[in-house]
């Protein structure tokens, strides 16, 4: 566990992202153990869509109903995919953050900004 993950279930208890469901699209395959592994430490689940390289670009519009918000590493995913997540996001009215590169403290920096957001609200 991470210090910044750390201090969000030190300071509160519970993170403000419990319970929320993150769609990941892109990014590096050995790296998403890891990524699911930081959601997690802050309450929330992190589905994984690899961008279109095994996977179907078009399974992104079934997903991304079901999500809180999109996170996209600009640095690894396709033009096509990263295109099909923004226009899937203002159809269905999702949150996207672009990360600036697929590395897990790029997630872990996200997840803890949008914690901290929540919280003081």
């Amino acid at each position: 566990m991470s210090a910044g993950t750390q201090a969000v279930q030190e300071t509160s208890g519970r993170s403000k992202l419990d319970g929320r469901s993150f769609l990941y699209v892109g990014g590096r395959d050995c790296q998403v153990a890891h990524l699911r592994q930081i959601a997690s430490n802050f309450g929330a689940e992190l589905i994984h869509h690899d961008g279109g390289l095994r996977e179907a670009v078009s399974r992104i519009d079934t997903v991304l109903p079901s999500v809180d918000c999109v996170f996209c590493p600009i640095d690894c995913i396709s033009h096509d995919a990263c295109l099909r997540v923004k226009t899937g996001c203002k159809k269905f009215g999702k949150t996207f953050i672009p990360l600036r590169n697929g590395s897990k403290s790029s997630l872990e920096r996200a997840l803890t900004t949008m914690n901290e957001r929540d919280a003081n609200r």
